[in-house]
Order: C-alpha cells, then structure tokens, then sequence
C-alpha cells in the first residue's frame, strides 16, 4: 500500500554549500506553486572532524554547522519569496539517508541536490538517490546544482512502460504539470520482443499496439486532468536513451521505481545518471497480488538452484 501524502509537505535538504541554495529556490518554487509548507533538513553527524595533526584547530560541532546551514536557508527563502510561506527547519542526527527518509515519511515530495560527479562517482550518487526514494516512499526529485528557472520548466515528461511500475509516476507527472500549466510529454520507448515489423498490418504492428497501450494508460487522467496538454512520444530506442534524450528539452523528467526491497530498476538507475534536468524518483508501491506474484517467482528461483541429493 502507497505511504505517498500528496497533501503533505515540500521537504529539502540543505547541507550549508552555496550550490545548495538552488536546489533550496527550487523546492521552495515547488512548495508555493502547491501551496504546501516547505521543510529544510539538515543532516548531521554526531563526530566531529578533529585531526590529532591540527592541535590547535577547534572544529564548531556538527549539530551547530547543520543549525547554521539551516538559519542560512530561511535568511534566503525569506529574502527571496517573502513570508506568505510556511516554513520548518529540522537539523536531524544521524545518516543522511536516514534523516531525510524519516523526515520525508509524510512528505508529498523530497528535494535534494545532484553533486558535479562523472564515472563510478556518479553511479554511486544515483543509487543513493534511487535507495532513498525506496525508503522514503515519496517522489525524491534530484536536481542538478547547476539548475536554473527557465522556460524549459514549463515542459514535463514522463517514461511508462505499459505496467503498474508507471502508475504513481504518471500521477505525479500530471499533478506537477497542472501545477505549473506546463505541456506534459508522455514518453513510451522500446521494442517489444515480438515485435511485427509488418507496417502495413494495423492491427499486429507494434506502433499500433503502443497506441492503444497509451490510449488505455492516460484515460483516466487526460480526463482527471483536462487542461494538461499531452503530446504522446512513441520511440524504437531503449527507455533509457529516449529519456535521456527528452530530458534535454523539458524541465523535469519522471520515471517509476521499485520501492522497499526489491532491486533497483535498471532502466532508473541509467536515466538518472545520465540526466541533464532534474528528475522525479517515484516509487511504486507493490499491491497484494504484486506482492504474491514476486514472491512465487522468488521461490521458484530458489527451486531452480537447488541441487538433488540421492
């Protein structure tokens, strides 16, 4: 069952750096345009950064540099957009990924920043950000630090595969786009493998059978949504490089993803690191008979590997 409060609040973390202060514009951005308060989190560790070569350096303790970020913070968001907000500010103890998925527990999204990372630095960061959207169990949206508002902003996307991992994302895909009346591209990409490269029979071609896939999907939003403008965007290429593709020309890109346990979905995992705007990780919840049908697959595979004895 969905834990996801979208009527929650808009929750950001804030680590003290000056690039952070961007992705601090852009949730508070997020936060007026839905009315929700806005909630600045600032992990901590309880260890300080002593080095027995520097006797003479005394450090200001964690929970002060995290209370000092955070004044920061407000000092910015009043400055810039006022007091017609609500605004929290909490410096938690502990791991960042335990910090934020707590305070993100009733959140309708969590914001946190991108770091200007390449190579297995960026894989690294990207499964940290997809572990984190499994535990909190809210939209985590991933901005880059190099953001900006721009016009690009005004366009949204969103990956589907035909399956229930899309469900959440497409709501979400078309909650943000009502909220900043922003066209929404609805992305559907790859082959399937029995494909029929018969063009001219309509009714096996695998163009035709995405349509009506797409067609099925955002009925019920297209009519939940009336005023979102949809533009459906069929492609050959893989999910990954389709998406990578779009997220040149829109302001944010949505994609689905497993929550709790279950193994990072791979088509995620490679849109994320390679993003050029900022992407929304929404989880997907397993109902009762997803859950029934993994575990049956889970014990038909420990059934495979066992080994006979005579």
């Amino acid at each position: 069952m969905s834990t996801w409060t979208r009527t929650g609040p808009v929750v950001v973390e804030v680590d003290g750096s000056a690039e952070n202060l961007r992705i601090v514009d852009y949730a508070a951005a997020e936060a007026l345009r839905s009315g929700a308060e806005l909630v600045l989190v600032a992990p901590y560790s309880a260890h300080g950064s002593f080095s027995p070569m520097m006797p003479g350096y005394a450090p200001k303790a964690p929970a002060e540099v995290a209370d000092a970020a955070l004044r920061a913070a407000v000092a910015h968001v009043r400055h810039r957009d006022g007091y017609a907000m609500e605004l929290a500010a909490v410096a938690g103890e502990g791991s960042r990924m335990r910090v934020l998925a707590h305070a993100a527990r009733k959140a309708r999204m969590l914001v946190v920043g991108r770091a200007r990372s390449r190579g297995p630095q960026r894989l690294i960061n990207t499964h940290a950000s997809l572990t984190l959207a499994s535990r909190a169990g809210c939209p985590v949206v991933v901005v880059p630090a190099s953001w900006k508002p721009s016009l690009v902003d005004r366009k949204v996307a969103v990956g589907i595969d035909g399956t229930t991992l899309s469900s959440e994302a497409l709501e979400f895909a078309f909650g943000v786009a009502a909220g900043r009346e922003a066209d929404l591209i609805v992305v559907h990409a790859g082959l399937p493998t029995d494909h029929a490269w018969n063009d001219e029979d309509s009714e096996h071609s695998w163009i035709s059978r995405a349509d009506h896939l797409l067609s099925e999907t955002l009925a019920p939003w297209t009519s939940r949504f009336p005023d979102v403008k949809v533009t459906r965007f069929l492609s050959s290429r893989q999910p990954a490089a389709a998406l990578v593709h779009e997220s040149r020309e829109v302001g944010l890109i949505v994609v689905g993803s497993h929550a709790g346990p279950l193994p990072v979905d791979p088509v995620a995992r490679r849109s994320v690191a390679a993003m050029t705007c900022p992407v929304a990780i929404v989880p997907h919840h397993l109902t009762t008979a997803e859950r029934e049908h993994v575990t049956v697959q889970r014990d038909a595979r420990r059934g495979e590997l066992a080994v006979p004895t005579y």
